[in-house]
């Protein structure tokens, strides 16, 4: 029986997760957060409060499960927020993986045979955006504070002693319980629905990824017991105002209210890559990844939606 930890387990991407995993036979999968455990269901699971930033509770929730695999998907990702606050974007995105190898590579030290998995997971913000869609050998150059410290914390695994694995992703969308912040898809829907004019960016190139893809490429590395660094993103390239005309034209939305504009235009405290997206043929050679497209996307998207609306 295979243990998986998840840290950031209330967050979309930890969610996805948990829901994959509580129902496969062969795994015991430990969900963490901070704070209480925000799921809707409960079972199939086990749940431990954890604050990854804390050492001390690093050490006592992960000597209590010893994984086999922990998939770290907690971290600061408001890109904004990190600008304004250095210390706790650095505290929860680099001293927060510091914690968790430290503590894995002691464990494995005192415990002989035990050699855990640790899969984190970064971004394809570490890159300055002068073009794309890039592939896993691409060399990062941070453009914001947020980058720094999600290129620091790559660093930091690549450097340890443990068996590792870095899934990069990008402009990840998906729908949560307890929802508190929305993304792309819903905010184009949302906003159209109520006849609002939204001014959406044509200069900013992204592959768009769905949270369960995403899981599920976490997910194939563990399983393969993968190392390195794997891309693992949606597979369209498309720029942001090409997103927004999808998500009009799925939901029949009068797309005139969009009106494209520039990355310049938009007053934002830290910059962002205007070219990413990703090349993922290593991640489908490799793990046998095969991710939804964009349009697959939205429809399973409002899938979801029906059904929480039941």
């Amino acid at each position: 029986m295979q243990k998986i930890l998840i840290t950031g387990s209330n967050g979309l991407l930890g969610q996805k997760l948990v829901y994959k995993l509580k129902d496969k036979t062969n795994i015991t999968c430990i969900a963490t957060a901070r704070g209480e455990n925000r799921l809707v269901k409960n079972t199939g699971y086990e749940f431990a409060e954890l604050d990854i930033t804390n050492y001390e509770q690093v050490i006592s929730v992960f000597s209590q499960f010893m994984p086999d695999v922990v998939i770290n998907t907690a971290a600061m990702t408001n890109v904004d927020a990190c600008e304004t606050d250095k210390e706790n974007c650095w505290l929860l995105n680099v001293t927060s993986v510091e914690n968790q190898i430290k503590v894995l590579e002691k464990l494995s030290k005192e415990h002989s045979g035990y050699q855990p998995h640790f899969i984190h997971l970064s971004t394809d913000f570490i890159f300055d955006g002068t073009h794309g869609p890039l592939d896993e050998n691409e060399t990062p150059n941070p453009l914001s504070y947020y980058a720094e410290s999600k290129l620091a914390a790559e660093k930091i695994v690549q450097s340890s002693s443990l068996h590792w694995a870095i899934a990069r992703t990008v402009l990840v969308y998906g729908i949560v319980d307890n929802m508190s912040r929305s993304n792309i898809v819903l905010w184009v829907k949302q906003n159209l629905e109520q006849g609002k004019t939204i001014n959406v960016v044509d200069d900013q190139y992204r592959t768009p990824t769905l949270a369960e893809d995403l899981a599920d490429g976490c997910i194939l590395i563990a399983e393969k017991k993968a190392s390195g660094i794997y891309n693992i993103s949606g597979k369209d390239f498309l720029n942001i105002l090409e997103i927004a005309h999808e998500v009009a034209d799925y939901y029949q939305l009068d797309k005139s209210l969009i009106k494209p504009s520039k990355s310049t235009d938009i007053k934002q405290p830290a910059k962002r890559p205007p070219i990413t997206g990703f090349i993922i043929e290593k991640a489908k050679r490799d793990l046998g990844y095969n991710p939804h497209s964009f349009s697959e996307g939205i429809k399973f998207l409002e899938e979801q939606l029906k059904m929480m609306n039941q």
